[in-house]
């Protein structure tokens, strides 16, 4: 994939999905937290599979694939989707595009206990100290006012599951000839079937839907949620599970703006220092380790030759 492309897609993914946090926050005014993340794996799901089946592809079919699939539906979609909703009652739209950046920290931080992060340099230690500084920074927990509570932590939460679904994702699912068309449409039925196992806690609340939820609703669960989930899973395909996490950079900017454009959230300085140090840190992280340098090859029989004969030539 050319690097145009690349961050054409990444452009994309962003503004999509850095405007999940704005919709979610419309559909709370309606709904339950049950009820909102149902219906957009709901919607997400029928989008994808209508999508599938138009472009002559099928769901995978082996129990394998299908209990990767499942496992990656919780850690990517139910868990953090159900966070989410239940953290933005209490959190600006705004906030929770800011601690959601946060994924590429818990990446990091997940390949240094599973091992995958070896010989971590200085720079990336620091910046993942100084991101999770940030974070504290928004949560001021010296603060009885503060961005403390379950809200928050609910979205940071949704955060670590996204960087554990990414990583699962990126090792079990793509990669294996399954087109991703086909993984994102399954993923998200997989989401769905587990959403609705919650729906005894608030999803069975009798519900008045006006226009505008509505709507709010289908832009949430087939654009921000199919559509988003579809070109995350081709990113990941194409550039890995940690680089496609690197569109957390862009998410804040999205939130935020959308946060204080149409909701007219308010942020402190308090909140854009920390929401800085954040990105900053996730800056830092993804510095890339120096090259090693290229193993020294031993002449062979041809190249002792060739220089033996120059050596009588001289």
């Amino acid at each position: 994939m050319s690097r145009l492309r690349t961050w054409t897609q990444v452009g994309a993914l962003a503004l999509l999905w850095g405007s999940t946090f704005l919709w979610i926050d419309l559909a709370l005014d309606a709904l339950t937290p049950v009820q909102v993340t149902l219906s957009r794996c709901v919607l997400g799901s029928a989008a994808l599979l209508i999508a599938c089946l138009a472009s002559g592809r099928r769901l995978p079919r082996d129990r394998a694939t299908w209990g990767h699939v499942v496992m990656a539906a919780f850690f990517c979609n139910a868990l953090p989707f159900a966070m989410f909703s239940l953290g933005q009652q209490t959190i600006d739209s705004g906030v929770a595009g800011v601690l959601n950046a946060t994924t590429p920290l818990w990446s990091l931080l997940i390949g240094v206990v599973i091992g995958s992060e070896r010989g971590l340099r200085p720079v990336r230690l620091a910046g993942l100290l100084l991101g999770f500084a940030g974070v504290v920074l928004i949560f001021a927990p010296w603060q009885t006012t503060g961005q403390v509570g379950w809200g928050a932590l609910a979205i940071v939460a949704a955060a670590a599951s996204y960087a554990v679904g990414f990583a699962y994702m990126g090792r079990n699912l793509v990669g294996k000839g399954i087109p991703t068309i086909s993984l994102s449409a399954a993923q998200l039925i997989a989401a769905t079937g587990l959403t609705a196992l919650t729906l005894p806690a608030g999803g069975l609340t009798p519900i008045d839907i006006g226009p505008k939820t509505l709507v709010v609703v289908l832009i949430l669960g087939v654009v921000a949620t199919g559509a988003t989930f579809h070109l995350t899973y081709r990113l990941i395909a194409a550039e890995g599970a940690t680089n496609a996490a690197t569109v957390g950079y862009l998410l804040p900017v999205v939130s935020v703006a959308l946060g204080a454009i149409v909701l007219g959230e308010e942020l402190s300085l308090r909140i854009i220092a920390g929401m800085v140090v954040v990105l900053v840190g996730v800056g830092l992280t993804r510095r890339h380790k120096r090259p090693l340098p290229a193993p020294v090859k031993a002449p062979g029989p041809a190249e002792m030759q060739s220089a033996e004969m120059q050596e009588v030539r001289r």
